[in-house]
């Protein structure tokens, strides 16, 4: 793995919501770095750990979530490192009972797949029915790192270009939340 700048000029076994999530960074003037692992998708503590030496910046932890009835969705984005408490969420959110959501709807959704759920995702909701959550900690980083729809790359760009470009290009009203990772 190595440290890349900008877009991949090869799209040789890249995925169509991969390429869009690339064009629509460039769409938008969002400069950004990547590193490719094709061979190892970021599914085990080892790769991320490896993904974020070589980026400089901790993958933020991208959680797709749902209500009870699984009629409202929402992408919680919080440090990678903290701890999530439903419960301590829940509160916040003043709903009863959240939830991880089935691959179904983050499928029919954001057009991703478990392990690759990322902010880019909401370009691909365009009934805006996932509701975007941020942990305020996300903020305080200088550079902010995912996945670009699949979890065999990840990037970095300025947290100023998420919340300043990438946000509001999505349509995306974020909630602001201050989880501390313990259950009252």
């Amino acid at each position: 793995m190595e440290l890349l700048h900008g877009s991949p000029t090869d799209r040789t076994g890249r995925s169509d919501r991969e390429i869009r999530a690339y064009a629509f960074l460039d769409k938008l003037g969002v400069d950004f770095d990547r590193t490719d692992h094709p061979d190892q998708p970021a599914t085990t503590m080892e790769v991320c750990a490896t993904v974020d030496a070589i980026l400089g910046v901790h993958i933020c932890k991208n959680l797709f979530l749902c209500n009870r009835q699984k009629t409202s969705f929402y992408l919680l984005i919080m440090p990678g490192d903290k701890p999530f408490k439903t419960k301590e969420l829940s509160k916040q959110m003043g709903i009863s009972r959240l939830s991880f959501a089935e691959e179904s709807f983050m499928e029919q959704l954001l057009d991703v797949h478990p392990g690759s759920v990322s902010v880019l995702g909401l370009m691909n909701d365009k009934e805006h029915r996932v509701r975007l959550v941020i942990d305020e900690d996300v903020l305080k980083e200088e550079m902010f790192g995912c996945h670009p729809c699949e979890n065999t790359s990840s990037i970095r760009f300025k947290t100023a270009d998420l919340m300043e470009k990438i946000i509001p290009a999505l349509g995306a009203e974020p909630t602001m939340v201050k989880l501390v990772g313990v259950e009252e």
